[in-house]
């Protein structure tokens, strides 16, 4: 079973981004990138749990708020004015051998590596859709 500890994940720009373990609660462990600002905290969600037969579901779930300083009666207060998602779900059978399970990932994770796939660049960083 693996610790949890942080994770760093460098962005388009190269730029490291270090997601630090917050807590654990009903079986989900949070990490966040914390910006100061609760609210703008970008996170990480991760489940693992076993499904009918003996399957395995991994749930990895991003959230990306954006945050702005908004004037209300000469207060200004931090605002969340939008927020990107992501979900990833894996589900491997229990019968299932460890190269079967690190080549899905490394597909998938590779899939998403838009500088190299122009159709997940293009559904993804422009929101275009399919023909």
């Amino acid at each position: 079973m693996p610790q949890f500890a942080p994770v760093v994940i460098k962005d388009t720009a190269e730029v490291a981004h270090t997601y630090n373990p917050d807590s654990i609660t009903g079986g989900v462990a949070t990490l966040v990138e914390s910006t100061g600002v609760p609210i703008g905290d970008k996170r990480i969600t991760i489940s693992s749990t076993k499904t009918q037969g003996d399957r395995r579901k991994l749930t990895f779930k991003f959230s990306f708020p954006v945050v702005q300083d908004a004037t209300v009666n000469g207060v200004v207060k931090p605002t969340v004015v939008r927020t990107a998602y992501a979900d990833v779900v894996f589900s491997f059978s229990g019968d299932s051998s460890l190269k079967e399970r690190g080549d899905a990932a490394d597909l998938v994770s590779n899939f998403f590596y838009l500088k190299e796939h122009a159709l997940a660049a293009a559904l993804i960083k422009n929101l275009e859709g399919l023909y």
